[in-house]
């Protein structure tokens, strides 16, 4: 049973810049952190003022810097590193120690000033601090907490309170440390078939593929609480980039994939849960914000009708709370962790 009276629209994004490509390095992803930050925001702050919409902008703590040091030739000594088994070095070796006039794709107070004023409010949640990827073997439970406790302290400097939180590649790892640092919700892999299997990963990129490309109608989705007391506002479609092989599908199936989870949530007064990193418009700007454009159209008239609202993450959980005292209302007391995130199709 929902707990909505109405579909809900919710759009949350992994603000990260650099950070989650930082091991792909090359001009294209340079490129594409200059043109997020000279273009990308504003543009989207502008579309979501345009259309009324409060979206969750799950930030990732080191941009909440305007510069950092090394202390005693230690960068971030407060954060317990990772044990990644792809990574060889010091984990923060990539970080320039600089600035954000510097180093921009790096650093990004300013670009929160921004989101953070505009109108409509925008929610800020937590995409981690350094994109340590949560439910991969070697981040240790002391590695998350420093992750966690060093987000909520540069949040706190800033008057936020952080309460949604976005996993890195959305592999899922220590809930019940989110609950301990005062996070109510977080966001869940799609509920596909494919990603609930023990499949190889070039298995689900595959049917992933086959679903995109076919304008598979995206699931729909109500929050589920976890053993750990945290809600799981699952996602329900990436708006995925054009570049690579991703570049070829038709900006149309995109948006009409869209407006059929749009509709499928109107229609079941369950969340449509739209999900992309900002950097993700970089690549062909104008044709991504096209589609965008026409997708928050989809969505304004159907709230015009009034069967839909539009709803962040932390506003989905809180609605969720308040219905769960009805014993119909879906509880998971387990949730699956799996190093096969669909960030990348």
């Amino acid at each position: 049973m929902s707990p909505f009276d109405h579909g809900v629209f919710t759009i949350s994004l992994d603000f990260e810049l650099i950070w989650g490509t930082v091991d792909k390095a090359g001009t294209a992803f340079e490129q594409a952190c200059i043109i997020e930050r000279d273009q990308v925001i504003d543009r989207l702050l502008d579309l979501f003022a345009r259309h009324d919409i409060s979206a969750t902008w799950c930030i990732l703590g080191h941009l909440f810097l305007d510069r950092c040091r090394a202390v005693d030739g230690v960068k971030h000594p407060e954060i317990t590193r990772p044990n990644h088994n792809w990574v060889s070095g010091d984990w923060f070796a990539s970080d320039p120690a600089s600035d954000e006039q510097h180093a921009p794709a790096f650093y990004g107070r300013s670009l929160i000033q921004r989101i953070r004023t505009a109108k409509p409010r925008q929610e800020i949640g937590s995409h981690s601090f350094s994109h340590v990827i949560f439910g991969d073997p070697g981040c240790s439970r002391a590695t998350a907490d420093s992750e966690l406790r060093e987000c909520v302290r540069l949040a706190k400097e800033e008057g936020i309170e952080l309460r949604s939180f976005a996993y890195p590649r959305n592999v899922v790892g220590h809930l019940d440390g989110l609950r301990e640092h005062g996070f109510v919700c977080y966001r869940g892999e799609e509920p596909h078939w494919y990603e609930r299997r023990r499949l190889p990963r070039p298995v689900k990129r595959l049917a992933h593929l086959a679903d995109v490309t076919m304008a598979a109608t995206p699931p729909v989705v109500v929050p589920e609480r976890n053993a750990n007391g945290v809600w799981n506002v699952a996602g329900s479609m990436i708006y995925f980039p054009r570049h690579g092989v991703r570049k070829w599908v038709p900006m149309s199936v995109r948006v009409r994939r869209a407006i059929k989870g749009l509709d499928r949530a109107a229609a079941e007064k369950k969340i449509f849960h739209l999900w992309f990193h900002p950097t993700n418009l970089a690549f062909d700007p104008d044709a991504m914000f096209d589609g965008l454009e026409q997708i928050a159209m989809h969505a304004s008239r159907l709230r015009e009708r009034g069967s839909l609202q539009v709803m962040t993450m932390e506003e989905a959980a809180t609605a969720a709370e308040r219905g769960s005292r009805s014993p119909l209302l879906r509880s998971s007391d387990a949730v699956q962790n799996t190093a096969d995130g669909n960030e990348n199709l």
